[in-house]
């Protein structure tokens, strides 16, 4: 199963014109991907990348809500592995 997860874009390298790609931060982690399906996109910019590309441009409040969303969920699988632990 995949995710698309938001992050932040921390450069850009235009230098090649038909592959527009970023650096982008995604919880900590620097990941590069594709911006070239959004022109408008730029540094500082928040966006939802999927397998390697960035597919939508996002408000900073809505990436950080889905983030806080998926430390909740990695918490929760956390936990739950703990205890099968202790009961095994």
């Amino acid at each position: 199963m995949c995710l698309a997860v938001p992050g932040e874009i921390i450069s850009i390298d235009d230098s090649v014109s038909e592959m527009r790609m970023a650096k982008v931060n995604i919880s900590g982690s620097i990941v590069d991907a594709c911006v070239e399906w959004l022109p408008e996109a730029g540094v500082g910019d928040y966006v939802v990348v999927h397998v390697g590309m960035a597919i939508a441009k996002v408000e900073e409040q809505d990436a950080m809500e889905a983030l806080e969303i998926f430390r909740e969920m990695d918490e929760l699988l956390q936990n739950e592995e703990l205890i099968k632990t202790e009961r095994q």
